[in-house]
């Protein structure tokens, strides 16, 4: 395997996506050496789309309907199950989806617009369930934050999952909907294992800056859950009760944790992590996989591909289970984000409504 050319980043190589008809292998042929290699650099390019909220009718998802503000994503998180999603742009799982991203500069009217829609069905919004809202590029995008005012304006629920800790920047929005029953929000903690993390999440930012967030969302009175997304068998399992300890101590009141999938490329990009990262571990890792995937890698049937199945997704469900109850997660019972708040603000313009009630 040709030395990975450019750090930090989480795919090892830019293979071409499977709907292309073409592949250029990179191979050194002695002409140029790896050091002497310019830095990837990042490209972000504009999404002119022309509606913004995606909608879903899977049973395993307990969301019809969700945002993302961004394709591609620079946390370069090896493990993601959107990087084959960039195959649809005519581009790679690998290196492409890190470093060729696209935003949505107007998203937040194109939310507005559709949120106004004559018999829109108010349901929770799911936000980073895809691509992370929160990842570099927002601090100066603004895009989620956009986002974020127009839900507020609605009075429309939103649920937000991120790696960053930059959610906390908008705590003067999240906090007032959080008050009303509107918002909240999980932060994805793969380990607590700095070298690690950072190999397996070069620009996403460390554990210890994900439990600080965690602890201000609580302070602000933001539910706060903590996702143990992805479990990776032989890898981060062990960190399972760690984790969600140090969690419950920041703050949060729920958890939750999802199987490593591997779909389309990710399989092959994943591989290829182990064998330079981790390559006495790599068989171990996999043949745990494929226990718990029915014999494969990735299962995309409806009922297995978040959880898997088998002896040893049994034996962490009921670690999980019972170290939440000894932690106090997952036991409060509530009704759910509120749906019952939600109206269109009036806009400039409009004609006041006249109230008739006696």
């Amino acid at each position: 395997m040709v030395k990975p050319p450019h750090r930090p980043r989480g795919a090892l190589a830019n293979p071409a996506g499977r709907f292309e008809t073409t592949e250029r292998p990179a191979e050194n042929d002695g002409w140029w050496q790896d050091d002497d290699l310019p830095p990837l650099r990042t490209t972000v390019t504009c999404d002119t789309s022309r509606s913004i909220i995606t909608k879903n009718e899977s049973p395993d998802i307990p969301f019809d309907r969700s945002i993302n503000p961004y394709r591609g994503c620079e946390h370069g998180c090896v493990y993601c199950y959107a990087r084959p999603t960039h195959n649809y742009l005519g581009l790679s799982a690998g290196l492409d989806f890190e470093t060729q991203l696209f935003a949505k500069p107007d998203a937040a009217r194109l939310l507005d617009a559709e949120l106004r829609r004559p018999g829109y069905h108010c349901q929770p919004m799911a936000i980073g369930t895809n691509t992370d809202p929160y990842q570099p590029i927002e601090r100066d995008r603004q895009i989620m934050r956009a986002l974020l005012q127009v839900l507020a304006a609605f009075r429309h629920p939103v649920t937000i999952t991120t790696k960053s800790a930059l959610v906390l920047r908008d705590i003067d929005i999240l906090a007032p909907m959080a008050a009303q029953g509107l918002a909240s929000v999980a932060l994805s903690i793969t380990s607590l294992d700095g070298d690690l993390a950072r190999r397996l999440e070069p620009r996403a930012h460390q554990p210890a800056r994900r439990l600080a967030a965690i602890k201000g969302l609580a302070a602000a009175g933001i539910p706060a859950t903590v996702m143990m997304a992805p479990v990776i068998p032989a890898l981060t399992d062990s960190e399972m009760e760690n984790i969600l300890s140090a969690a419950a101590a920041a703050g949060a009141r729920r958890a939750g944790w999802i199987l490593l999938r591997l779909p389309h490329q990710t399989k092959e990009l994943f591989d290829q992590w182990l064998t330079h990262h981790r390559p006495r571990q790599r068989d171990h890792v996999l043949s745990l996989i494929r226990q718990a995937r029915g014999g494969k890698l990735n299962q995309s049937e409806f009922g297995q591909r978040f959880a898997g199945g088998g002896a040893y997704v049994d034996m962490f469900r009921q670690r999980f289970r019972l170290t939440c109850r000894k932690l106090g997660l997952n036991q409060e019972q509530g009704a759910g984000p509120r749906t019952d708040l939600f109206g269109p603000p009036p806009r400039r313009g409009d004609q006041l409504a006249f109230d008739l009630a006696p």
